[in-house]
């Protein structure tokens, strides 16, 4: 078990990481499947590498943090198969009405608590998050964030796919300042919202930084995708120009970190 202070965040690749916090396991965003083509309606989107573990590798876990299912970029087809064994996952209620149980819907700002070995809980609470520029909900879909907090524990901010600092500046107003954040970055692209990034830009993500008041900073969800236009090294660049590099923790897919 992980010391009660502590945060280990395990990089698989893409989206998905493995959250360890007050010795609960939690999966971020399920992708395991291989490189390649994946259509989403009339499109696709083109998978470049796969995961540094495979789903058999990761484990069990308390719960799955599932930032949105509509697209398999957050979520493919062997992650929805290790949904059916897991024995929670936390989503929006989009996602439930999509796939039923396990996913239970989580509105934003509400929680739930899961019990911590020794006793004690983690409180999980869905924040918002926004997959794109203003109004573009209703084309990209509903997506959802969440807040990991307990007594004793660092608190950990991971975004989802969000692209509004005006969403980090309410989840910082009502739950900051976070010791770790977990960003989605990469300034994601696609024909679908073709004005803007669905995601942050590196240079956004160094601000959400800031305005978290986060002390570490783990970027997920940057590489391994080709609609992608910004990457690690982008992130290292912003992260310098804007005097925060001390809080990067750029991890290799496969690689570990553990904080605060």
């Amino acid at each position: 078990m992980l010391g009660m202070t502590t945060v280990e965040i395990l990089y698989v690749g893409g989206p998905t990481s493995v959250v360890e916090i007050g010795g609960v396991r939690l999966l971020t965003d399920p992708t395991f499947d291989a490189p390649g083509e994946y259509p989403i309606g009339s499109r696709k989107l083109v998978k470049t590498a796969g995961p540094a573990l495979p789903a058999a590798e990761i484990g069990p876990v308390d719960a799955v943090l599932l930032s949105h299912d509509q697209h398999p970029d957050n979520l493919d087809a062997s992650g929805r198969a290790y949904l059916r064994g897991a024995p929670v996952t936390l989503s929006t209620a989009s996602a439930y009405d999509r796939i039923g149980a396990p996913v239970r819907a989580l509105p934003s700002w509400e929680h739930v608590e899961l019990p911590r070995p020794g006793g004690g809980t983690l409180r999980v609470t869905a924040v918002p998050a926004q997959h794109g520029p203003d109004g573009s909900e209703p084309v990209v879909g509903e997506v959802t964030g969440f807040v990991l907090s307990g007594d004793g524990l660092p608190k950990v901010y991971v975004s989802g796919d969000n692209a509004s600092l005006d969403v980090v500046r309410a989840i910082a107003g009502r739950e900051g300042p976070f010791d770790v954040a977990v960003l989605f970055a990469g300034a994601a692209r696609t024909p679908l919202v073709p004005d803007a990034p669905l995601t942050l830009t590196s240079e956004d993500a160094a601000r959400a930084a800031d305005i978290l008041g986060a002390r570490h900073v783990v970027p997920l969800h940057f590489e391994h995708w080709g609609h992608f236009t910004q990457d690690g090294a982008s992130l290292t660049k912003a992260f310098a120009e804007a005097g925060l590099t001390d809080r990067l923790h750029l991890l290799e897919p496969g690689a570990s970190v553990r904080l605060p």
